[in-house]
């Protein structure tokens, strides 16, 4: 079978390998659909996160059929699964306190862990949720990178006309304007791209803007997606007093106005990915609703034997999520 291998950063080749070991007891075998390519995924093609492990296969945004179970698998073959790509021990404290999105033994496939860009791969049933048969591929493989924005706003409250400011409209950024855009929130976006302000335009927020058009204005919420210093602290100073700021994003560091942020009595919220399957479940019931719109989400589908490409789409930065896909060719 084929898959992507990265041996060192920058250095990422399509490559034969045998097929995949026997199943353990309550594993999977899974041919992969869709993969999407993550922020995460271009850090360490980049070499730009440091827990990141070497050689790996990389890839965790996973769409698949199970074809092969082992005797306690949960799932039966033929059924199509998306993957939680972060494991979690389910004993340390805190997955004892439900927080198994930061287990203190937490593993990352693609990152520190052998992801799943390749035509099969095994995990553990543990770690994979069903799909509902009438969702499509494309809104499906959404799940996870989604989940993540779930998760996030699961911390703050927005309702019909809250005001609420996203800086940085990658994909995490866009999908949180999709979803407060659907609750109703009255949305500004923010992104040094004009490109990706027109493509946020596409979900009906109120306001698209670069972030020096932004003078005096409060909101009542602010999330950060952009992952970058500037953004961080211009994320404080627009929160409004009593508001909140969500961080998604993952700048190394930024400089607080404490004293602001005590006078404006702000919460701050750090976010990582999800608790599953709980946040899962959530984004599931999203993305079943016809009239959710993620569509602009992805800007294109290309085969994974043009990996090359793919990935260079990617790092441009210049598009939305760019997803390979696995399916047979002549099935396209």
């Amino acid at each position: 079978m084929l898959e992507l291998y990265l041996s060192k950063p920058g250095d990422l080749e399509l490559r034969e390998v045998q097929s995949t070991p026997p199943l353990k007891d309550d594993e999977v075998k899974v041919k992969l659909i869709y993969g999407g390519i993550c922020g995460s995924d271009i850090g360490v093609y980049k070499g730009k996160i440091n827990h990141a492990s070497y050689p790996i296969r990389p890839g965790h945004e996973l769409l698949g059929t199970i074809i092969e179970t082992g005797k306690d698998a949960k799932y039966e073959v033929g059924k199509r699964i998306v993957v939680q790509p972060n494991s979690f021990c389910g004993e340390c404290d805190l997955c004892v306190k439900g927080k198994t999105n930061i287990c203190r033994h937490k593993q990352s496939l693609g990152i520190n862990t052998n992801g799943g860009f390749s035509e099969e791969f095994t995990i553990s049933s543990k770690y994979v949720l069903p799909i509902p048969d009438e969702m499509s591929d494309e809104r499906a493989v959404l799940i996870e990178p989604f989940a993540v924005i779930v998760h996030a706003f699961k911390k703050i409250n927005i309702t019909k006309d809250t005001s609420v400011a996203i800086i940085g409209c990658g994909t995490e950024g866009m999908l949180a304007v999709a979803l407060a855009t659907y609750l109703g929130a009255r949305v500004t976006a923010i992104d040094i791209s004009q490109t990706k302000l027109d493509k946020a335009s596409s979900f009906g927020v109120a306001r698209t803007a670069h972030p020096q058009d932004i003078k005096d204005e409060t909101f009542d919420v602010v999330i950060e997606a952009a992952g970058v210093k500037q953004s961080v602290e211009q994320a404080v100073q627009i929160a409004s007093p009593g508001g909140s700021v969500v961080l998604v994003g993952l700048a190394p560091e930024a400089n607080f106005p404490v004293a602001q942020v005590v006078r404006k009595e702000l919460n701050i919220h750090g976010t990582i990915i999800y608790n599953f399957p709980s946040d899962f479940l959530q984004t599931l019931e999203y993305l079943m609703q016809d009239n959710f719109n993620v569509e602009p989400i992805i800007s294109e589908i290309i085969h994974f034997t043009d990996y090359q490409r793919a990935y260079e789409a990617a790092i441009s930065g210049q598009y939305g999520k760019i997803i390979l896909n696995f399916k047979e060719e002549h099935n396209q």
